[in-house]
């Protein structure tokens, strides 16, 4: 049952950009197309379930005093892992997100994980949780990006969806409209949350 519960934690009740709101620097910096959130979530996920492996998996021989810098030793070498295959396979998203994937090493997130739970749970637990968490931060990022490429640029994943009628907002794909987008969907969440609080029925 636990182990469930360590899986769907991230993906809904403690969701890392709708819940939690950690991680913001690539939720408002990349957001702007479809592609380039789900790329960046893909490689955030994979970068915190490998890190998250590694740090449970010899969590018993890391010394309390260094543990910080080891994790982010981890941490960094994923980043790395990522960033390169991104740069041979992926050239063109990858020119996109720039810096924004070395700066995965500090996302909060990924080591705000790897100290709270990876470092302190087994493996399987670690991954289930990491997992959960990767799934949450990509479907957040996702919706954010096709909302503003919807809204910014008529279109979703490149194609255009709106006929020559369509006037696009242009602030949507601008950094104030991923502040103007994440703001909408944290009301609407919230108001979710309260309504199953309020009502047990729904």
């Amino acid at each position: 049952m636990r182990l469930w519960k360590d899986l769907f934690r991230g993906i809904w009740a403690e969701n890392p950009t709708f819940r939690l709101l950690i991680g913001m620097c690539p939720v408002l910096a990349v957001t702007n197309s479809a592609i380039n959130g789900i790329a960046m979530g893909l490689a955030t996920s994979f970068v915190l379930i490998s890190s998250s492996f590694i740090i449970s998996l010899v969590r018993n021989f890391i010394p309390s005093k260094v543990r910080i810098p080891c994790f982010i030793v981890i941490i960094a070498t994923f980043v790395t892992i990522a960033d390169l295959v991104l740069a041979a396979f992926f050239p063109d998203i990858h020119a996109v997100l720039g810096l924004f994937v070395p700066l995965i090493v500090v996302n909060c997130l990924i080591l705000g994980r790897a100290e709270a739970f990876a470092s302190k749970n087994p493996v399987i637990n670690s991954i289930l949780d990491a997992v959960g968490m990767g799934l949450g931060f990509t479907w957040a990022l996702t919706l954010l990006s096709i909302i503003r490429e919807i809204m910014g640029m008529g279109s979703v994943f490149g194609i255009t969806i709106f006929g020559k009628w369509f006037t696009p907002f242009i602030i949507m794909v601008l950094p104030p409209g991923a502040f103007l987008t994440l703001g909408i969907l944290l009301g609407i969440m919230n108001t979710i949350t309260a309504k199953k609080t309020t009502d047990p029925q729904c």
